[in-house]
């Protein structure tokens, strides 16, 4: 019973997704903080509140609060810029970056002029003992 949890656990997978989780956590603080200190005070330079929740209208008597909607879907256009433009362009930049130098180790080297002309001299020697 113990053993086959052991090899769960022991497995890469398991450990990568907990390493994922703990520092997508971590990352949503710092997307948040960034958020809260610095976007919302720029909204609100802009649109003169830091959100959009006090925005709605009531219909019937009923209040429809629409600017909470606003206000989540301009967090999560502002989170996913964060991930897009912190994460996944440097990472992209650098994979890309990382392919190219494995290319380079993996291209054959161009043979030097001295075997080049060996060669040539072999391909002639054949030739002529052929003839």
């Amino acid at each position: 019973m113990f053993k086959g949890f052991k090899e769960f656990i022991s497995r890469g997978n398991a450990i990568d997704l907990a390493v994922g989780v703990v520092i997508g956590a971590a990352f949503g603080a710092v997307v948040t903080g960034l958020v809260e200190t610095f976007i919302n005070p720029l909204i609100s330079v802009i649109a003169g509140e830091p959100n959009f929740d006090d925005i709605g209208f009531t219909l019937n008597g009923v209040l429809f609060p629409i600017g909470q909607i606003i206000t989540a879907l301009v967090n999560f256009l502002l989170v996913a810029f964060a991930i897009y433009f912190f994460i996944v362009m440097p990472m992209n930049k650098l994979n890309a970056r990382m392919k190219k130098e494995e290319e380079a180790e993996e291209a054959p080297a161009e043979p030097s002029e001295e075997v080049v002309l060996l060669r040539e001299i072999r391909d002639q020697l054949a030739k002529s003992d052929k003839v």
